[in-house]
């Protein structure tokens, strides 16, 4: 079985956000696919199968199945119009989250994602906790954004604050208005032990969204703060959805020899 080490939303290797890709023939076990997310231990290892119409994509992190992943989306969008259908210019994924159309355009890989509801919330002190400085306001999707008075104060951030706390929530994302970009963030996943997600694209289907609402634009250009860094290039589309694009990049490429 081939894997793939694509680093998501970066030009060059060992930045962005890096997602192992397995393109299979059938189906292995949960089990199997488990095992083999937890031996990479990056924060999500991809597998997919071709089906009659398009691929099927799932997206593993070390300890569980996820409904929706941005950069290991990008990832195997990549490996699949670079290794296998190098002609097309489009792929189309059925997934847990829908059908997810890829398209590529020129160093753009162009993704079709879902938008969600966001409610503001009250700050809490737990929240404060969880970050070591008190957000200005906190809104609520499918994760926790709060947001920040400064781009130093999101940037300046500790990951391992995050595990210490255990704050509820699947991912905690912390944000800010950027001075060369229109926004900066952070994206820290305590609950599914990973401490912070480089690059998370699905984290930005609220993160921009609420960023053109508050900066009332359409098109939303977002870096990522971590260490590795990465760029998102995000435009609200019409019916709850938003194109995120990014750049990625090949690291390796192997043959899993264990038996799965």
């Amino acid at each position: 079985m081939k894997e793939y080490i694509v680093d998501a939303f970066t030009n060059k290797p060992f930045a962005g956000n890096p997602a192992a890709v397995c393109v299979m023939d059938s189906w292995l076990s949960e089990e199997s696919m488990m095992n083999l997310a937890m031996e990479n231990n990056l924060s999500e290892t991809a597998f997919i199968v071709k089906e009659e119409k398009g691929y099927h994509l799932r997206w593993f992190t070390p300890t569980t199945e996820v409904e929706l992943c941005g950069h290991a989306t990008l990832a195997s969008s990549f490996v699949i119009l670079n290794f296998y259908e190098p002609d097309s210019s489009e792929v189309k994924f059925n997934t847990l989250s829908g059908e997810l159309i890829i398209r590529r355009k020129g160093n753009l890989y162009e993704m079709d994602f879902p938008t969600y509801e966001l409610k503001e919330i009250p700050v809490t002190d737990a929240m404060e906790k969880a970050f070591g400085v008190r957000p200005i306001k906190a809104v609520l999707g499918i994760d926790l954004i709060c947001v920040f008075d400064s781009e130093d104060t999101v940037r300046n951030m500790n990951p391992d604050q995050m595990l210490l706390t255990g704050i509820e929530g699947r991912i905690q994302n912390a944000t800010a208005h950027g001075a060369k970009t229109d926004c900066v963030s952070r994206s820290f996943c305590p609950k599914l032990s990973i401490a912070e997600d480089p690059v998370c694209g699905s984290a930005h289907c609220q993160i921009a969204a609420f960023w053109a609402e508050q900066l009332n634009k359409k098109e939303i250009c977002a870096y990522q703060a971590s260490r590795r860094g990465g760029y998102l290039y995000c435009r609200l589309e019409k019916n709850n959805r938003i194109t995120i694009s990014g750049e990625a990049t090949l690291v390796a490429e192997s043959e899993i020899v264990a038996f799965l």
